[in-house]
């Protein structure tokens, strides 16, 4: 039975995805993030550089008793000695043992431009560092690995030195190098033709258990595409962040390079054997989702494989083809990494895409062609006045269920009414000129709820505000549940901004109950308006999918 070849996965969400802005995990969100990636099957999770950071040191420190992993290798990062300093009396060196780290990965400089202006020492004077460096730790029964920084920019420049670099660490004990394309700036084939070349003079220096690893970033835009590349050409590592987490533009995608490798080449990157894989790849999406959670950065719509649109379709042309045939329009069954596949309801759909929309929701349309073209040009004549209804699935199933009248009435709106009032701070007879105004905001909903007619005031920070406290304070007297519903994003857009304050305004809102989330939009002249109809039909939405029956 011939064996799949393995790449190994390498993750450095925690180390260096933690470099990018905005991003900061906790030592609690480092441990559960560590759990998901190793549920996962990942082969290293970098958790960050302990001794040189406290909460690296921490973790790593909480690892050894609260982190059971059943895939992955945990990996402590720094770097080599300093210049000038043995590597048994380096402090840093010594942090990355006391961690206890079964794996230490150290980078090092393999640009000799780097080295004698960032370091200011002489290249020999760093091959001694690397190699003083990885033989304390493999003399320590660590696995050691080398990531080369700058090394594609560098070999440009000094074709051998790099090189040399590689086979110090190799000589030393090191189990794998990695290239780094730390800048971002090389073609595919550029990094490829540089694993060839190393990949080459390793095995000719009899260093073939050596393993070559990939590192990019992705300024080009090339970061994935370098990677696969840098496979084809010998690398057995790669090397990547979660979500495409990052400095600057991010480094690689590692889940995109995991999907890559299980389903489009004959590379093994998860842990086990095909079934097993085929389950741990199914879970992806998930992983993006929660990893994002857990670091406060929600994962974009349009990511690889595991974004929310990333088997969203549009026009109608497609949607009449994917109604024959998914695989028509799709690259990859989209469960295999835990996705969906998504109609989008707008102006450039036709019946099928109503319909596949329809059946999406749990919408039974019966294939009646009249429903399906009476709803299609409600929504084309809909979204040339300012809805967005592929944005908005709320709205449309509102619409949909209205047109098979199957929408039920939670309640009767008689009127409403919001206000803002500017006043003098107190002790001031005139507003203040300096923009700092104090503001009172309130609001009046009058509306039939529950057979009883009610008049609620709600205030808040803004109209907008007060009118949603007002609304929800209303509807929570005969439907409670709404009390679970959570308003997650609002977003306003002026859509003919020639006009000035006469403009058309949308109002997009995202609303979750914990378990569930959907989109509503609103279009008025002003933005209360708008936001009334998105609010009210995000409410009445909410409580159809809870089941809830009007009462």
């Amino acid at each position: 039975m011939k064996l799949t070849p393995r790449v190994a996965t390498y993750d450095t969400t925690l180390r260096d995805g933690a470099q990018q802005q905005s991003v900061s995990f906790t030592v609690e969100d480092k441990l559960a993030v560590a759990r998901i990636l190793d549920h996962l099957g990942v082969t290293y999770i970098e958790a960050g550089w302990p001794g040189a950071i406290p909460k690296d040191t921490e973790f790593f420190a909480r690892a050894a008793s609260e982190l059971s992993l059943a895939t992955a290798r945990l990996v402590a990062f720094g770097s080599t000695c300093h210049p000038g300093t043995a590597a048994e009396k380096d402090p840093q060196l010594r942090g990355l043992l006391d961690s206890g780290a079964p794996v230490i990965t150290i980078v090092a400089k393999s640009d000799p431009a780097h080295v004698e202006r960032a370091l200011r020492t002489s290249g020999e004077e760093n091959l001694r560092m690397v190699a003083d460096s990885v033989g304390l730790l493999v003399a320590a029964g660590r696995e050691v690995m080398v990531d080369l920084e700058h090394y594609v920019d560098g070999v440009a420049r000094d074709p051998r030195y790099g090189i040399e670099l590689a086979l110090t660490a190799a000589r030393a004990g090191a189990s794998a190098v990695i290239p780094c394309d730390t800048n971002g700036g090389s073609l595919p084939g550029t990094v490829a033709a540089e694993i060839s070349r190393l990949r080459a003079a390793l095995d000719a220096a009899g260093h073939e258990d050596c393993v070559v690893g990939i590192h990019t970033h992705d300024d080009s835009g090339l970061a994935v595409a370098a990677a696969m590349a840098a496979v084809e050409a010998g690398a057995r590592q790669v090397q990547g962040c979660v979500n495409g987490f990052g400095e600057r533009t991010g480094n690689a995608n590692l889940l995109t390079l995991i999907a890559n490798l299980e389903l489009k080449t004959g590379y093994q990157a998860l842990a086990g054997d095909s079934q097993e894989r085929a389950r741990r790849l199914a879970e992806l999406s998930a992983v993006s989702r929660t990893v994002g959670e857990i670091a406060n950065r929600a994962p974009s719509g349009r990511l690889p494989y595991v974004g929310s649109k990333a088997f969203a379709h549009k026009a109608g042309l497609h949607a009449s083809a994917i109604k024959v045939d998914p695989n028509l329009y799709q690259h990859v069954d989209p469960a295999r990494v835990g996705n969906t596949m998504t109609m989008l309801v707008s102006e450039m759909a036709g019946r099928a895409s109503i319909e596949l929309k329809a059946r999406e929701l749990g919408i039974e349309t019966g294939g009646d062609k009249e429903l399906l073209a009476r709803v299609t040009e409600v929504v084309k004549g809909r979204e040339a006045a300012g809805y967005a209804y592929d944005a908005a699935d709320g709205s449309f199933e509102l619409l949909l269920r209205q047109a098979l009248g199957q929408l039920p009435q939670y309640f009767r709106v008689e009127s409403w009414r919001a206000s803002v009032t500017a006043r003098p701070a107190a002790g001031q007879e005139i507003l203040p000129e300096d923009g700092a105004t104090v503001t009172d905001s309130e609001a009046t909903v009058r509306m039939w709820v529950g057979g009883r007619r009610l008049a609620v005031l709600g205030e808040g920070n803004g109209p907008v505000n007060a009118l949603d406290h007002a609304l929800c304070d209303a509807l929570a007297t005969a439907y409670p549940e709404i009390r679970a519903f959570e308003l997650t994003d609002f977003k306003v857009r002026i859509l003919d901004s020639e006009r000035g304050t006469h403009a058309i305004v949308r109002v997009l809102i995202d609303i979750t109950d914990g378990e569930r989330s959907w989109s509503t939009v609103g279009v008025g002249t002003d933005i209360i308006e708008a936001s009334w109809e998105a609010l009210t039909d995000g409410h009445v939405v909410g409580l159809l999918r809870a089941g809830v029956e009007p009462r």
